[in-house]
């Protein structure tokens, strides 16, 4: 068997002055592409009947959106479920974005309230907002999923398949793997500025050394992108754009599906912490199954169809016909 692929990639789109830690991040890039995305989409839904906001207004929702849902939930729910300690240590930490830390549990939780809160001051329906903004975040899941892996964050558990991937930003959480290398007295940040620039005395020697004491792992967030994102956007957007259903049942589908599929990428990501046994990314799925039940059947139950009735429906599958 051939060797694994050594990830090498920097975490900077455009950083200004080598390792001043400053620049355009692919991290930060991810966020801003996600929501270009998540407006182009939802003016889309929204022209064609399928969203109870204005085409016009969608601009200035996603924006609100973005800061108050995802960015502060995220932020917030990565601190309190991931870094307690450290914001116990730390308060100020919350406030350092670009390190990243965001949880997508708290950024969807984040989401739900921000769009509450939305609904109620515009006088609009509340799961119908929720049934088109959840159509439209899975290609941001993607996105950051991807950002995630240029990263070199949020690897994988161990395996021997041909595309396992050796992630390098593994020695800053365990730098005795340097130990017993020429490495061993470099700070693990140093290393990884040496392998990524090519600026080592000897850079044969540096990847030769990290490859005989990385562990192979799977590119678990390339699963999770695919799982998460893709496949997770063509099922929401497929029952949105062609069933109609009660309003409700498609935020309701989003959070079941989103969780099943969290838990089935869940068994190649390695562990950050457990609750009863399970991985912390398990157990908080399991929250949000039960979340989706409910939405799911209180729509089925109300039996709103607010803006999904047949001529909309035949119109969106007309209009899908020539786009």
């Amino acid at each position: 068997m051939g060797e694994f692929y050594l990830h090498r990639l920097s975490p900077f789109l455009v950083e200004f002055g080598s390792g001043s830690g400053i620049g355009v991040r692919w991290y930060g890039l991810s966020y801003v592409l996600s929501f270009l995305l998540a407006n182009w989409l939802l003016v889309r839904l929204a022209r064609r009947g399928l969203a109870p906001i204005a085409p016009e207004k969608v601009g200035d929702f996603i924006t609100w959106a973005a800061l108050f849902g995802v960015l502060l939930g995220g932020r917030l729910g990565f601190a309190l479920l991931y870094d307690f300690p450290r914001l116990l240590s730390e308060p100020l930490s919350i406030l350092r974005v670009w390190e990243g830390g965001m949880a997508s549990h708290g950024g969807i939780l984040g989401l739900v309230f921000y769009t509450f809160y939305y609904a109620r001051t515009h006088r609009l329906s509340w799961t119908g907002i929720g049934d088109a903004l959840v159509c439209v975040a899975p290609p941001g899941i993607f996105l950051v999923r991807i950002a995630n892996f240029i990263n070199g964050e949020l690897y994988g558990r161990e395996t021997r398949l041909p595309w396992a991937v050796q992630f390098p930003t593994e020695i800053r959480e365990s730098p005795a793997l340097l130990e017993g290398t020429p490495y061993a007295n470099l700070q693990p940040d140093l290393v990884l500025e040496q392998l990524r620039a090519g600026t080592a005395v000897d850079p044969a020697g540096l990847e030769s050394a990290l490859r005989s004491v990385l562990p192979s792992r799977h590119p678990s967030q390339i699963y999770e992108a695919l799982l998460e994102g893709a496949l997770l956007f063509g099922v929401l957007w497929t029952l949105k754009t062609r069933f109609r259903l009660p309003t409700g049942v498609v935020t309701g589908a989003f959070f079941v599906f989103y969780a099943l599929l969290r838990i089935v990428g869940e068994q190649f990501r390695q562990p950050e912490d457990f609750n009863y046994g399970m991985p912390r990314g398990v157990f908080l799925s399991l929250f949000l199954i039960l979340l989706g039940v409910c939405f799911a059947v209180h729509g089925w139950r109300r039996g709103d169809y607010q803006g999904g009735g047949a001529a909309v429906l035949a119109d969106s599958i007309r209009k899908d016909a020539h786009t």
